[in-house]
């Protein structure tokens, strides 16, 4: 038996950094959406009690070290399974792209296993079990469009964006959260208007959408990789409405209501980028 799951991509419409904890994170607020840009996840059982993760990727490891590994392992301690679990992965999502590609995956391996063994565990539970995985695995149990506080996991749903189309650019480049989160100093940085993309969104308001995105982090990680910012620049030269960077980054993505517009944008960053996509909001 083998159980089938999409793990798509988020994008930050706000990403807000409010004060260093006592744990040692950082509480954020943040507004999240899923995109039309997934990673394929193969569940299937083994007689052995062991995880064994594969995957086509030279960047991502498939050992403990990743998050589905993680995921099923974290599983089959809370609801004590002693089966084994074999995970598929086909990777679309870019690696350390500031798209939740990890934490997806492992979303999808906690949605996956609860079928695949019929626990019954309600969303709430894999969220709650998420969120020792991972700051961003909760809001990847739930999807659509959310808003996502302490350090990620208090979902409060969202309604969904204005349908719209989206350009993302991700430059040759991987970044570490960890490395980018090291260098926040909360008192220098610029704060999104949170309530107002919250506004814009009960509303269905595209513009003010577009004109209330912001990432607490975007020039954290400008200043060590400039190149974010030439792919910013080029974005709005041609033409998107709405452009910032996702999560710590560092691809940037750029919202567009037509089409037409949005495909020339699209060809437009492919002779900037290694790797473009044009996708939907489906949040």
């Amino acid at each position: 038996m083998a159980i089938y799951e999409k793990a798509p991509a988020k994008i930050n419409l706000t990403l807000d950094i409010l004060n260093k904890r006592t744990d040692g994170y950082h509480e954020v607020e943040m507004i999240m959406t899923t995109i039309d840009l997934y990673d394929r996840v193969e569940l299937s059982t083994l007689k052995e009690d062991c995880i064994k993760v594969t995957l086509w990727s030279r960047f991502v490891p498939n050992d403990e070290r990743n998050l589905a590994y993680k995921a099923a392992q974290a599983f089959k301690e809370k609801y004590a399974i002693s089966s084994g679990v074999h995970i598929k992965i086909d990777k679309s999502i870019p690696v350390s792209a500031g798209l939740g590609g990890g934490s997806t995956d492992a979303a999808a391996v906690l949605r996956g296993l609860n079928k695949l063994w019929d626990v019954q565990a309600s969303i709430e539970e894999l969220a709650h079990l998420g969120a020792t995985i991972s700051s961003d695995v909760p809001f990847c149990v739930y999807g659509g469009t959310a808003l996502a506080k302490g350090r990620g996991e208090i979902i409060e749903k969202l309604p969904s964006p204005p349908s719209c189309w989206v350009v993302l650019a991700k430059p040759d480049i991987g970044v570490s959260s960890k490395s980018i989160f090291q260098q926040v100093h909360v008192d220098k940085m610029q704060h999104p208007r949170t309530d107002v993309m919250i506004t814009s969104l009960h509303h269905n308001d595209f513009f003010m959408m577009c004109e209330s995105i912001g990432n607490s982090l975007e020039a954290v990680t400008i200043n060590q990789h400039p190149e974010v910012l030439q792919i910013k620049n080029r974005m709005k030269q041609a033409g998107a409405t709405g452009v910032l960077m996702s999560g710590s980054g560092p691809t940037v993505y750029g919202l567009v209501q037509q089409e037409r517009k949005a495909q020339k944008i699209y060809n437009a960053m492919r002779g900037f980028c290694k790797d473009v996509f044009l996708v939907r909001i489906l949040g």
